[in-house]
This record gives C-alpha cells, sequence and structure tokens, in this order.
C-alpha cells in the first residue's frame, strides 16, 4: 500500500470576532472538497485556557510525547533532535521577551518582533545564567529567541506555550502551581536585572523594544520511545503568525494560499488512492477527517451532504 498523507493546519480558526468576520467571506474550495469526500475521525477537545494548544496535542501524540496539558516535553525533544542526549533530567524551554506595560495589565509581544541576533542573544543569556544557576537551572543557548534550560524543578511543571500568551495578558499565564515560587521569583530578579542592561540601551537607541523578561514552556523529561516527526505528517503553519497577530486579513489570504497549495496537494494524494488524514486545529479543539474506515455508503453521503468548511472552523 502506498504511503498516507496527513496533513495538520493550526490556528484554523479563532474565537475572535474578526475572524468570524473573515471566515464568513472566505472561499476554500479544495477544502470543501476534503471535507465531502473524508469521514470524521479523531477529535480533541479541550478549553480556550488549556496551556497547551490542540495542534500541539496532536504534535505531541505523533512524536510520542505525553500530551499533558502544559506539560509537554517539547525542550527535552528538541535536545534529542538536535543530536543531544537529555537524559533523564528535565528540561524547558526559556523564550526572551519584551512585556509591554499597559494601562491596567501587561501584555506579551511576539519575540519574532524583537529582532534579536545571536550575539545579542548570547550577551543577554551570559548576565541572566548566573541567576538561574542559583536556582540549579543549567541554561544554554540554542537560538536568538530560544534557550534551553534543565533543572529539577521543570520536571512536572506545567507552563502555558508561548502562543497561548502572545499578544494577551501575561497574568492569566502566569504559572501558580505549588512549586511555582522560584521561577515567579527569577523572572522578578532578571526584570531587574535587564532594565539597566547596557544591551537593552542599546537596542532601545536603535528603535528596537529591549527585553525585559522571559517565558518558560516545553517543560518536563523526555519520556522512552519519544521520536522524530513523521514523514507524512506536513504541518502547514502559515495561519500562525497573522492569527497571533490579530490580522485577520492577512489569515484569510494565508488560508487560501494553504487551500490552494496543501489543500491541493492532499486532495490529488486522495484522488490517487492513498490514505490520507487532514487536521484542523483552532484554540479549544482538533478534529480530524480520513480516508478509512467510513465505508462507502458513509462516503457516499459525504459527497452530497458534507458541512461547509466555516461551518466546521467556527466550531474549532
Amino acid at each position: 500500500m502506498s504511503d498516507s498523507a496527513h496533513l495538520l493546519i493550526p490556528f484554523a480558526s479563532s474565537r475572535e470576532p474578526g475572524c468570524r468576520e473573515a471566515l464568513s467571506g472566505l472561499s476554500l474550495p479544495r477544502l470543501e472538497q476534503l471535507l465531502a469526500r473524508l469521514v470524521p475521525g479523531e477529535s480533541d477537545s479541550e478549553t480556550e485556557t488549556s496551556l497547551s494548544l490542540p495542534h500541539e496535542r496532536v504534535l505531541a501524540r505523533a512524536c510520542g510525547l505525553a500530551p499533558a496539558d502544559g506539560r509537554i516535553a517539547w525542550a527535552a525533544w528538541q535536545v534529542k533532535q538536535g543530536g543531544g542526549d537529555p537524559g533523564g533530567a528535565a528540561w524547558a524551554r526559556i523564550t526572551p521577551c519584551h512585556w509591554r506595560v499597559g494601562s491596567d495589565h501587561v501584555a506579551m509581544d511576539d519575540p519574532a518582533g524583537l529582532a534579536l541576533d545571536e550575539p545579542e542573544s548570547r550577551a543577554l543569556l551570559a548576565a541572566v545564567r548566573p541567576f538561574f544557576e542559583e536556582d540549579g537551572i543549567a541554561l544554554d543557548y540554542s537560538a536568538p529567541t530560544l534557550w534551553l534550560a534543565r533543572g529539577e524543578i521543570f520536571r512536572d511543571f506545567p507552563a502555558a506555550s508561548l502562543d497561548r500568551v502572545i499578544g494577551r495578558k501575561v497574568d492569566d499565564w502566569l504559572p501558580r502551581v505549588a512549586g511555582a515560587g522560584p521561577v515567579r521569583r527569577l523572572q522578578q530578579e532578571v526584570q531587574m536585572l535587564l532594565y539597566t542592561s547596557e544591551a537593552n540601551d542599546q537596542r532601545q537607541q536603535r528603535g528596537l523594544p529591549p527585553v525585559n523578561s522571559f517565558w518558560v514552556s516545553g517543560t518536563g523529561a523526555l519520556p522512552a520511545g519519544a521520536t522524530a516527526l513523521p514523514q507524512s505528517l506536513t504541518v502547514a503553519d502559515a495561519l500562525r503568525g497573522p492569527a497571533l497577530a490579530g490580522d485577520w486579513a492577512a489569515w484569510a489570504a494565508a488560508w487560501r494560499e494553504i487551500d490552494a497549495r496543501e489543500g491541493a496537494a492532499l486532495l490529488q494524494s486522495l484522488s490517487s488512492g492513498r490514505p490520507v488524514t487532514l487536521t484542523l486545529a483552532g484554540e479549544r479543539s482538533a478534529r480530524s477527517w480520513t480516508s478509512a474506515g467510513g465505508g462507502w455508503l458513509r462516503r457516499l453521503g459525504g459527497m452530497f451532504g458534507g458541512a461547509r468548511a466555516a461551518v466546521e472552523l467556527e466550531a474549532l
């Protein structure tokens, strides 16, 4: 039998009014055809306040990681995929970021907007590393907006996904579980240090926002049996940026491109007889449709009575 094909589309919908308005006029003909020809498969439903996003839970299962809310061991998995040995230690992703202070709340800007380069990131890491080490946390560079931390405190530490927090009130997502005290204190200490950082002074002189805090995510130890992403899985992530920025016109344009490119490719795979799976993920849930297991009567019924794409997307 030919290889299967699985298309995962994160940020496929949102409860934001702008998204609902964009959906009302969005034409996605390939998605319509796929939903008509495929049959419902697995679903994963939580709430929009869950710490992990639905598509992250889908990816976790595909990689052999436990999809426990806020405790998907992405940092340890990344160490392994990068050729390192995470061992049995607990790891976490540390993202240097900018917290924007408003009149009544503090919000997190997208770290991608920091325009942080490697030398600058390494200099900031060197400045904050001693504070982490005092709490028994080893901190290493991975990318300008990603440092990898190793420490026992992260073994059973639920933390909100970075994408849950971007553009939103930080206070709504700060960890408040037992054992979160040291991390909250560390954030405060690092904030005070960065406030007087020469690197931040230089950034502001160039018109760039200061790096004034960090975010913890992807916590835990790597479970036995964790693997790389399956080659059969394609993640169409072009909706992420516009969704996090609340730019729903750009989001709709990105959806049309996905429909024309990845949607057409999956439709071609289906027409050629390959087993296919389509997974749409929003803020609350992820739903899959598959070419297998439906029976010809059910599949024939779907060709004539399938729900419109907008209806399925709004349900996410």
